[in-house]
């Protein structure tokens, strides 16, 4: 336990707490995260899912350091952005969108913003029509400023009614709990049309989803279909489609982008952050497919927005270059799906345990769903095995719903996987023999 003074200390970091304490680190290398009495954890979520490659990766601490030392901040409207113009044609090229115009941002929530209003912008330019609506569903996470909170589905974190702006999401996600508990198929995409044709095609300029969901509800996976019927709908209406690929994109779900994993299921613009910076640098970068990008130049067009100080430094670019070099040596951008095999070693180790919900997830993200009032023992069950993983919590409607999010870095190795687990299997074994219900 933590002293009274080391307590007092904390509470001046205004900053997200949690039942347990929080550890001491005295350095972090690859997948672990060492204490200074020598002890360590595998950091088993991969930072907050965004530590895609591990920590302190050789190739991504020189690149930081040999750009800090010549050019670490530079306009790219007065200084010509070579670094980031290579960071463009790299990360399109690997993402198989080779073609499309690429906003670089700070964060993903400054992405997100940016795609919205890029996707205004197209809206209005492409017909004339006012579009300014943004369809979500009731189960997602878009950031956190007050647009996109408004916007989100994430029941902990949305703003009170009278500080929301009258934002909510439009539609039910395709998932169980936003349906009685029932499973969707790809029809219950029509409810996305009538989300659209309730407030007029000419008003909605995209819907905006998670492609599969992220900590939000713990890795649900959408219904086959689901997604190629959404975007026919979009499309059939003249509304755009947007991907939330900032914590799944570049290979945490095992392929590229999420949306490879269902023919016809590419967005008009596709968002990452995470796997882009993967911890070293914040960092998001907005896809917009060539035809739609079209109307964003030219006489008459609107500004671009969002283009803050810090959304493209050479920094920023130099960084995310190496995390590319690195996620390319991995094998991420090959068409082979990565990661799937977790499932079956997850599925097989727990299986016979009561207390364990369900398992579901993609590549290099799942949620294991815990039976309620168990999380913050089963998290301390874990990390006494030196195992960190990441909580979700309060995703159905009677606000209960609480599990675990296993997120490895991309670059685990066997052994590594097999000491999650072990540890993971040694935490719910002690959780559900001590009937633990809080």
């Amino acid at each position: 336990m933590t002293s009274a003074r080391t307590q007092a200390q904390r509470h001046r970091l205004l900053a997200p707490t949690r039942p347990t304490d929080p550890i001491s680190v005295e350095h972090c290398s690859g997948a672990w995260i060492y204490r200074e009495d020598g002890s360590r954890y595998l950091d088993g979520s991969s930072g907050l899912v965004c530590v895609n490659i591990g920590h302190a990766n050789p190739r991504v601490i020189e690149a930081m350091r040999a750009q800090a030392a010549t050019v670490s901040f530079a306009g790219p409207a007065t200084q010509w952005p070579a670094r980031q113009l290579e960071l463009v044609e790299r990360l399109t090229r690997l993402v198989g969108r080779p073609e499309d115009a690429v906003a670089l941002a700070s964060s993903g929530t400054s992405a997100v913003e940016m795609a919205i209003a890029i996707a205004r912008n197209i809206g209005r330019a492409q017909n004339g029509l006012r579009r300014s609506h943004i369809l979500t569903a009731n189960l997602g996470y878009h950031g956190n400023s007050a647009l996109t909170l408004g916007l989100s589905g994430h029941r902990r974190r949305r703003p009170r009614g009278e500080d929301g702006f009258g934002l909510a999401p439009a539609f039910p996600a395709p998932y169980p709990p936003s349906h009685g508990g029932c499973r969707c198929d790809a029809m219950c995409a029509e409810e996305v049309a009538a989300a659209i044709d309730t407030l007029g095609a000419e008003n909605v300029a995209a819907v905006l989803i998670e492609p599969i969901n992220g900590t939000t509800g713990g890795a649900f996976v959408p219904p086959e279909g689901y997604l190629r019927r959404l975007s026919d709908i979009c499309r059939e209406r003249g509304v755009l489609v947007i991907h939330d690929e900032v914590l799944t994109g570049l290979g945490r779900t095992g392929l590229p982008l999420a949306s490879d994993r269902w023919v016809g299921a590419a967005p008009d613009i596709c968002v990452l952050s995470k796997g882009l910076g993967a911890g070293y640098v914040s960092a998001g970068a907005v896809l917009v497919a060539p035809e739609k990008a079209e109307y964003l130049g030219g006489a008459g067009a609107t500004p671009l927005p969002m283009m803050g100080t810090m959304t493209a430094t050479p920094l920023q670019a130099a960084v995310c270059l190496a995390v590319l070099d690195e996620l390319e040596a991995i094998g991420v951008f090959q068409t082979k799906t990565r990661g799937d095999f977790i499932a079956h070693e997850l599925s097989s180790a727990l299986a016979g345990f009561d207390m364990i919900r369900d398992i579901r997830g993609a590549g290099f993200f799942y949620g294991v769903e815990l039976r309620d009032g168990t999380l913050w023992e089963t998290i301390a069950e874990i990390e006494r095995r030196g195992v960190l993983l990441y909580p979700f919590s309060g995703y159905r409607p009677d606000g209960g719903g609480e599990g675990l999010i296993v997120a490895p870095p991309l670059n685990v190795t066997e052994s590594e996987l097999q000491h999650l687990i072990y540890a993971l299997v040694g935490a719910v074994a002690v959780v559900e023999n001590e009937g633990v219900v809080k």
